[in-house]
């Protein structure tokens, strides 16, 4: 895809930002990532003593990214297997530590942006169903009646997205999969519009609403680790960044990051609210409210 309307949209964007010498924290759009931006924003606010500038919600990831390699963003969270396949544009690999070792090399050494070590929490692709009579991706690919199937846009061109997925499992489908926005999923598949969503393995409305992950049996999806991005040269010239991030490392199960989505997505607390929460319950000692 061509970088130049997505250089230009960062602009477009961020044309209203200013010449503030804040930190300035980014996300992409949806639950998860409007979350762990607030949560990160918080946290640098509390241990560097200073406001942080937030540009959450901002759209997919080339949006996000480009914004990072502009200088508009110093950093936001992402997705090694994101990472590795949509921007990088390179082969899928299940292996966790090799794919983040490839990501790290390839993000520094073109763009200077160093990939600290992971949250703790692998937020894969989920195909998810009502009910739970079919176990595994390969059961589903034996339906007669075939999928009506909702996915998010990126997950129709993605190369660890749909076409990957259909040379893999050759998943039946009634019709061309609905394209939607990622938060309209769930409800989309409640209300019977379709009947299996291409959602995420942390979504707090799995459990919630009783719904059913299909086993990737054949192994298709790559690792998703969570890790925070930044420029290495918001790390050079922030004494006490790089040791800030690092304090959120590993602090993120799977279970927590889908509780902490559920409160967004299921109670509708603000993002702000559950963020704040989470720091002060399970961060206290490293945010500095002993």
């Amino acid at each position: 895809m061509d970088r130049a309307p997505f250089v230009f949209l960062v602009a477009l964007v961020f044309s209203s930002c200013g010449s503030s010498n804040r930190l300035v924290v980014g996300s992409k759009n949806f639950t998860e990532q409007v979350l762990l931006g607030e949560i990160v924003a918080q946290h640098l606010e509390r241990r560097l003593g200073q406001p942080v500038d937030r540009k959450l919600n901002l759209g997919g990831t080339l949006l996000a990214h480009e914004a990072l390699v502009a200088g508009q963003l110093d950093l936001y969270p992402e997705y090694t297997g994101t990472a590795l396949t949509a921007v990088l544009k390179l082969p899928v690999d299940s292996d966790s530590a090799r794919v983040l070792d490839r990501v790290r090399s390839e993000y520094r050494a073109r763009w200077g942006l160093e990939w600290l070590a992971p949250l703790g929490f692998n937020n894969t692709f989920a195909m998810v169903v009502r009910g739970a009579k079919l176990k595994t991706l390969s059961e589903a690919a034996r339906r007669k009646e075939g999928w009506a199937l909702g996915v998010g846009y990126e997950f129709l061109q993605r190369p660890d997205g749909l076409p990957g997925l259909q040379e893999v499992y050759k998943l039946p489908l009634k019709e061309q999969p609905k394209s939607m926005d990622l938060g309209l999923l769930y409800r989309a598949l409640e209300q019977n519009q379709v009947d299996m969503i291409a959602a995420n393995a942390t979504d707090g409305l799995i459990s919630a609403m009783n719904l059913h992950v299909l086993r990737d049996d054949k192994g298709y999806f790559p690792p998703y680790d969570a890790a925070v991005v930044v420029r290495a040269a918001s790390l050079k010239a922030r004494p006490g960044l790089r040791a800030a991030l690092q304090e959120l490392e590993g602090k993120f199960s799977d279970e927590t990051m889908r509780k902490l989505n559920y409160q967004v997505d299921g109670e509708r607390r603000p993002a702000r609210e559950v963020a704040a929460k989470f720091l002060a319950k399970e961060l206290s000692a490293v945010s500095g409210q002993r």
